[in-house]
């Protein structure tokens, strides 16, 4: 029998998810068998498994020594440089500026080269992050395209992880400014309320009624600048859905420049062959906090701005764009 009392990091979640992170190396099947034969519980009581964990809670799991020393192993940090263009750091988030080419979060084809293994090797360099008592690892709160550059915030424990995810699911108490340039002139300013179905077979997001499965979504834009072969827009988003940007302005016929899986290929074409430029252009430019609930209300009304990225600022100026007119 195992017996932890909960840290204040570690409370406020369910107690399912603190035993899959507590025995990692045991499959989904065992874990929920646990629950079944009632081998979990708190302070003294079987509990189900969406029990919402408090701090010193008594948890008790009952498996063999054997059990626990196969099933709870030491999470091992993948060695990655640290380059970081850190914008904002505090006791609880850190805001990082992403180049684009870099993933997030790993996936099947990349696990070490990824935003969030730098962080974490980051986090473990300064001693703010130690694998073998921590349960919560440090994560993004939310994602950016490979290719897309940017603004993403990580939180640095459960707490502020729970608050910055619940504020952005509600578009309220976050708000994030893209830069994009898109093909042809758009409308001085426009919402694009189009519902989205990510379509796994095709590998993109498409436009289909709610009623076949889609996600109810909606875009703000307002136009900074156009030639009418192009136009460059500040971009908000009402609501989060995968690639909402790339697919909403598809939608819209007037596509991000450079968007290789739902961009106009012939423009993206003559676009690489006059500025070498071989990406969507797209920048999550701005973060500003709203309204914050504790313990990060200290963050309430503050902005955060990235870098401006060398390669598009240049072909912009080629364009004849010069950014602080625009206030950009």
């Amino acid at each position: 029998m195992k017996e932890l009392v909960i840290r204040k990091l570690d409370a406020n979640q369910r107690v399912d998810k603190f035993v899959r992170k507590y025995l990692n190396d045991a499959p989904l099947s065992y874990i929920y068998k646990l629950f079944r034969k009632k081998d979990i519980k708190i302070n003294g009581h079987w509990v189900k498994q969406n029990y919402i964990l408090k701090e010193n809670d008594n948890l008790k799991i009952y498996i063999s020594d054997r059990e626990l020393e196969e099933f709870n192993k030491e999470k091992i940090i993948i060695p990655t440089d640290t380059n970081l263009d850190i914008v904002y750091e505090d006791n609880n988030i850190l805001i990082i500026n992403k180049p684009s080419g870099i993933l997030v979060h790993g996936d099947k084809d990349e696990k070490r080269i990824t935003l969030s293994n730098k962080v974490i090797n980051y986090l473990y360099k300064k001693k703010e992050y130690n694998p073998s008592s921590d349960l919560f690892i440090p994560s993004p709160c939310h994602r950016l395209d490979r290719n897309t550059s940017g603004l993403v915030i990580f939180a640095k424990n459960r707490e502020s992880f729970n608050v910055i995810t619940n504020l952005l699911k509600e578009h309220l108490g976050i708000t994030k400014t893209y830069i994009a340039l898109v093909k042809g002139e758009v409308d001085i300013d426009g919402k694009i309320e189009a519902p989205l179905y990510k379509d796994d077979k095709l590998n993109k997001v498409v436009v289909k009624s709610v009623k076949e499965g889609a996600k109810p979504s909606t875009t703000l834009y307002k136009r900074i600048w156009t030639n009418k072969k192009y136009s460059l827009v500040s971009i908000n988003l009402l609501t989060g859905r995968t690639h909402q940007i790339r697919a909403h302005f598809a939608y819209i016929e007037h596509p991000l420049i450079g968007d290789r899986k739902y961009g106009d290929f012939k423009l993206n074409n003559e676009f690489k062959k006059e500025f070498n430029y071989d990406s969507q252009f797209l920048i999550a430019l701005k973060i500003k906090f709203n309204e914050v609930i504790p313990p990060l209300d200290y963050l309430k009304n503050k902005e955060f701005n990235a870098n401006f990225p060398k390669k598009e600022y240049k072909i912009l100026s080629n364009l004849g764009i010069n950014l602080i007119d625009y206030n950009i």
